[in-house]
């Protein structure tokens, strides 16, 4: 069993494709997908248990996942009794759900990108040590210093 395990080589994609996904750029590209996956449920609870029952209050009591527009079958009262019926309905509450959902997901990228490059900015601004000076700079310095003592 051992011979065997000897002789089996990996192709050398194999390799390539290892040092691909260890580079630091996939594996922070992996975190982000799966915190945005996470993220993604929560903006879904916000906009779907928070957000649209007071804009439904607001505007005279709309539950916005049974607004809908029933094109075949039945017209029954809620969305979920017209699927279940097999009725081919136009969910105009559900899509109205998923543009506020964007819209959530948009500001907080766009305030947390804001506040970034803000920390960035004054990352930047913060004062560094003057660079070491070149060769060509400490030769002109030299250069400078013997002409001034010949004048003496």
């Amino acid at each position: 069993m051992a011979d065997i395990k000897s002789r089996v080589h990996a192709p050398g994609w194999v390799g390539e494709f290892r040092a691909f996904i260890m580079r630091g750029n996939v594996v922070d590209l992996a975190v982000g997908v799966i915190i945005g996956a996470a993220f993604t449920s929560i903006v879904n609870s916000l906009v779907k248990d928070i957000f649209n029952p007071i804009i439904g209050l607001l505007i005279g009591g709309i539950d916005f996942s049974n607004l809908f527009v029933t094109l075949k079958g039945p017209h029954l009262a809620t969305l979920a009794e017209a699927q279940k019926a097999g009725a081919v309905t136009i969910n105009i509450g559900l899509f109205v759900n998923a543009v506020i959902q964007f819209l959530i997901v948009g500001l907080v990228i766009f305030w947390t990108v804001k506040v970034l490059t803000r920390m960035h900015v004054r990352e930047d601004a913060a004062p560094a040590e003057p660079p070491a000076p070149t060769k060509t700079e400490l030769l002109l310095e030299q250069i400078r210093d013997e002409l001034a003592a010949r004048k003496v």
